[in-house]
């Protein structure tokens, strides 16, 4: 089954910590078994990669129902019922939610004091989730926020990309491999890019700055959906082989065929095909041609608060 979201575990985590005091790892660990969860969902992952989705869901049930008063912390890492949560349990609720806790003084207290004390993406995402209703944990509407962002940045570069010459596109590519370390100084970069004259090669480039292997790029900018075939592959790895070359690079502002990446993939030579939504993300990554007021960085919530003992 799918994990439950972070309200819907409100009810259970209340209900366990009027047992006895807990810890966020133990107690996620019960609730999977509790829910039959497998050993894959228990072990998901934000996107970040940072924490596991059950423990993150789990902090923030508990975290709220601590801003209503139902829970108290003890002890750094661990909680328990409050005398107002044993009385809320006491009338045999059937459901408790944000929506249940906004009917409590002291939860509506730091709601509104978190709206107007707060600022920057992690209010944003708590805006946004509740005017949707959205049973998403606020970290996890921050990371959907980011991937969001960065989309909408993927798409934006690749379309200035594709309005401009193919020597721009030339000169980028010269930017974002010496970015990623190749090619060792920027002008050597530049010196080699573009100057093989070779059929299906558009340059050659250093792997390293000491120059002791080299790799030979093709650089096409397509329009999106004009996708590369088998036979433009084949005739840049022809050109490889003529050249006694083993590694290459191809680049385009669109994507490649199955027939093509299937090819490359089975290939004795090392090629490596970026289509346009891995090369944005590469420019995005390495901080090529973006501006910094272009990418929205989005503040992460304190991690030591989210730790697997919290």
């Amino acid at each position: 089954m799918a994990i439950p979201d972070y309200q819907s575990l409100m009810l259970p985590v209340l209900r366990n910590a009027a047992e006895r005091e807990q810890r966020v790892p133990d107690l996620a660990d019960r609730i999977a078994n509790d829910l039959g969860l497998s050993e894959e969902e228990r072990e998901e992952l934000l996107p970040s990669g940072r924490q596991r989705v059950l423990h993150n869901r789990v902090h923030w049930a508990k975290f709220y129902m601590s801003k209503a008063g139902l829970i108290d912390s003890p002890a750094r890492g661990r909680f328990i019922a409050s005398e107002a949560g044993r009385r809320f349990l006491a009338s045999n609720p059937e459901r408790l939610d944000t929506h249940t806790l906004m009917q409590i003084p002291e939860f509506v207290e730091f709601y509104e004091s978190s709206k107007s004390g707060s600022s920057g993406a992690s209010q944003d995402a708590m805006d946004q989730g509740e005017a949707e209703g959205s049973s998403a944990t606020p970290e996890e509407q921050i990371e959907q926020a980011y991937r969001s962002l960065n989309a909408a940045l993927r798409a934006d570069l690749l379309d200035r990309i594709r309005e401009n010459s193919p020597v721009f596109f030339e000169k980028l590519i010269v930017d974002l491999l010496v970015a990623m370390g190749y090619g060792g100084s920027h002008k050597n970069a530049a010196e080699q890019l573009g100057r093989s004259g070779d059929g299906g090669v558009d340059g050659v480039i250093n792997e390293d700055r000491l120059g002791l292997d080299r790799i030979y790029v093709q650089a096409k900018r397509y329009a999106e959906g004009n996708s590369i075939g088998r036979p433009e592959v084949q005739g840049f790895v022809g050109s490889l082989v003529g050249l006694g070359a083993t590694k290459g690079v191809f680049v385009t502002t669109s994507g490649f065929s199955r027939g093509a990446v299937e090819y490359a993939h089975n290939l004795p030579q090392r090629v490596i095909l970026i289509d346009g939504n891995r090369l944005a993300d590469l420019m995005i990554e390495h901080g090529v041609g973006t501006r910094s007021q272009q990418i929205v960085r989005i503040q992460r919530l304190d991690e030591d608060f989210f730790t697997e003992d919290g």
